[in-house]
């Protein structure tokens, strides 16, 4: 008799935790990913602000998963879903069938109906955006150097970010630190200290997820750090020449969007029921309703947390609903019960804003400051891939603040000349 076939689409937090979770399980895993590798999201603003090299944040499909026999992985792109044939469609390549199925294919940038602006503001959810927005930030002081006049100089020493959630805040403070930190003693005919950098939010607070208390500890501190944050005032436009926040026009060389997410194309492959941005509407085991063979997890699925809200895209989550769901599928392989609906347990939310600056929302007590900060440089070191991965990324850190140097300042990719 054939062994139950699994697919899990997605080796993001919530895809590789289900895969782990199934090795050695009684049935054949198949992993599906467009790229080779699994990406820890949460620290892609350092790469993008010089502070860490993409080597240092991710790490291979395979290598992750070669002590689990029951798994492989396909590189591919999955382009839809056959419901009825039980089949995944891999552009490319012949068709996938499973037996059960697990998409986990994570989210991307919404620019609310302006997709224009994707040119002039990309946003960060890849190593390649990652990399492109380091390219532009230190081309950007590259160009300020020569510049022949004080407007032009001026424009490219300009850094807006758009957005004042987590990506938004952490980037601003990067941002600045390099350029007042970092860069201060690179340069001879300017001064990387003037750089200013300005972050807009449409609403009323950064880190609308947060309590008060904390968000307006993430702008004091932003302040400290020479950032300009603007609060209540929407972008309206964005282009190769700036952006116009509310009735102003602010000439920037660098744009950088986190502004909004946008699930990714599942509930279009299933013809499933969706939210506002995307995801899949989910039974309380995550499943597809009618279809208790499919499951539908982390940044891709609208689950509603104990309060009545949906939960927040965060990498516990993911990791959570994965092994969840593998708990769920090992049950079912042996005929035992399954297990209680889905509950996600938090330990809480962090943002970094810069050294020794960050904020975290325990639950039970909020901290600010040096506390949260290295609070949340220890949780995200144990959340890395791997020994090696974790060691190097504490190494790195403490020489950063130690010598206020960034080890990752390289200009690559295209357009770098």
């Amino acid at each position: 008799m054939a062994r139950p076939r699994i697919v899990i689409v997605g080796a993001g937090f919530g895809g590789l935790s289900a895969a782990h979770a199934l090795g050695g399980a009684d049935a054949d895993v198949t992993v599906i990913d467009r790229r080779n590798y699994h990406l820890f999201q949460p620290l892609l603003y350092q790469v993008a602000t010089a502070g860490l090299s993409p080597a240092q944040i991710a790490a291979p499909i395979r290598a992750i998963l070669r002590k689990a026999e029951n798994v492989r992985v396909v590189l591919g792109k999955v382009s839809g879903v056959d419901k009825d044939r039980r089949i995944v469609k891999v552009e490319d390549r012949k068709e996938v069938p499973y037996d059960y199925l697990v998409l986990a294919t994570g989210a991307r940038h919404s620019y609310f109906g302006h997709d224009e602006w994707e040119a002039a503001a990309p946003g960060l959810k890849k190593l390649d955006d990652a990399t492109g927005i380091r390219r532009r930030i230190l081309t950007a002081f590259e160009h300020a150097e020569p510049a022949g006049s004080p407007e032009a100089r001026r424009r490219f020493l300009t850094f807006a970010v758009i957005g004042g959630g987590p990506t938004g805040v952490e980037m601003a403070g990067a941002i600045a630190e390099l350029a007042h930190v970092a860069l201060r003693h690179d340069f001879r005919a300017i001064d990387p200290g003037e750089a200013r950098i300005v972050l807009v939010e449409s609403g009323a607070r950064l880190l609308a997820s947060f309590p008060p208390m904390l968000s307006e500890a993430a702008r004091r501190s932003l302040v400290q750090l020479g950032v300009d944050v603007r609060l209540g005032m929407p972008v309206t436009a964005c282009s190769g020449e700036g952006v116009i926040i509310g009735d102003e026009a602010l000439e920037a060389a660098t744009i950088v969007w986190g502004a909004g997410v946008m699930a990714s194309a599942a509930a279009h492959w299933l013809t499933a029921e969706k939210d506002r941005i995307g995801r899949v509407m989910v039974e309380p085991d995550l499943s597809l309703r009618d279809h208790p063979e499919i499951f539908v997890i982390g940044d891709t699925a609208h689950v509603l947390a104990a309060t009545g809200k949906p939960l927040p895209g965060l990498a516990p989550v993911a990791k959570q609903q994965g092994a969840y769901v593998a708990r769920l599928l090992r049950a079912r392989l042996h005929g035992k019960a399954e297990p209680e609906p889905f509950r996600y347990r938090t330990w809480g939310t962090m943002a970094t804003i810069g050294r020794r600056a960050a904020v975290a929302d325990l639950g039970w007590v909020k901290l600010d400051g040096t506390l949260a900060w290295l609070l949340w440089g220890i949780v995200h070191v144990s959340f890395l891939i791997g020994f090696r991965n974790r060691l190097v990324v504490m190494l790195d850190w403490m020489w950063s603040y130690v010598t206020f140097q960034s080890g990752a300042r390289l200009i690559t990719g295209p357009g770098s000349h």
